[in-house]
């Protein structure tokens, strides 16, 4: 409609400028405030074991940060209701020059090799090789962010690994992307191997690697982490978590990866992972270990 009055014409950009602002507002509380009815859903889904069907579209996270909100809900109501302190981090990318996505880890998921895994411990079991590092100094909060070389020299050792996928959804991958990384990255459990401190001797992006799974050779090949270089995810997650309020400290374990997506398994299974001149990593679910 067309007004010809200047007043009618100030009141509908007043009313235009007001709706905008009222968008502008929700969008900024839906990326910032923690989204305390999804994590609600996951905790409860924890919980009960029942797993969410579907998310609704009004609460699903518009960006990475502020599923990363809907991750340090749960984290915290995690630590308190038993599961420890977060030890630890997970983090990946889908190309050398994405950028990276992660999640904490806590005390009651990270276990060391051989660990004796129950078959009910998680509703999927979808493992993946990877490669994990731990550190040696603390890398705090400070006026400029951590570089690759500070870093670096942080650094303990290296570390073979085999990450667990789960989901608090009915099933990997039915929902947004965005719902996966506030569910945790889809972590199950990170089982770590022995560490060698010469590190810096290593090319994880062509390191050889086999799986075993009852003994069988599932996997056999060099390289294939689609994250490329670890140190990138690294640095980044040093500067990432020191914005969420945890910064890496000495004795945090990250682990950077999938080598060979993932393989979804039937239990009982013995899963053995070796990268060369790395330690291998075991663990069972719900098997004893062969002779």
């Amino acid at each position: 409609m067309v007004h010809d009055d200047p007043c009618h014409l100030a009141d509908d950009l007043v009313l235009e400028m007001t709706d905008f602002m009222t968008a502008s507002i929700q969008d900024t509380a839906r990326e910032t405030a923690p989204d305390e009815h999804l994590a609600s859903l996951l905790l409860d889904a924890r919980r009960t074991n029942k797993p969410l069907h579907t998310v609704p579209e009004t609460i699903v996270p518009i960006n990475p940060k502020a599923a990363y909100a809907v991750q340090d809900v749960v984290a915290r109501a995690l630590s308190a209701s038993g599961k420890g302190e977060i030890v630890g981090w997970k983090v990946g990318a889908a190309t050398p020059t994405a950028t990276p996505a992660c999640a904490p880890l806590h005390r009651a998921t990270v276990f060391e090799s051989g660990h004796d895994l129950s078959p009910s411990f998680c509703r999927f079991h979808g493992v993946e090789a990877e490669i994990a590092y731990s550190f040696a100094k603390d890398l705090p909060a400070r006026d400029t962010p951590w570089t690759v070389e500070e870093v670096a020299d942080a650094i303990g050792a290296i570390h073979t690994a085999i990450e667990l996928l789960d989901t608090r959804f009915v099933a990997p991958d039915t929902q947004h992307n965005l719902s996966h990384l506030a569910d945790q990255g889809s972590h199950g459990v990170l089982v770590v191997g022995r560490g060698v401190t010469e590190w810096r001797d290593f090319t994880p992006t062509t390191l050889p690697m086999t799986m075993l799974v009852n003994g069988e050779k599932r996997y056999d090949q060099r390289g294939g982490n689609k994250a490329g270089d670890p140190l990138r995810l690294l640095t980044w997650l040093a500067n990432h978590a020191i914005e969420r309020g945890r910064p890496l400290k000495a004795g945090d374990v990250v682990t950077t990866g999938s080598t060979m997506g993932t393989l979804f398994l039937e239990d009982p299974a013995e899963i053995c992972v070796a990268f060369e001149g790395l330690f291998p990593v075991e663990t069972r679910i719900g098997a004893p270990f062969r002779s």
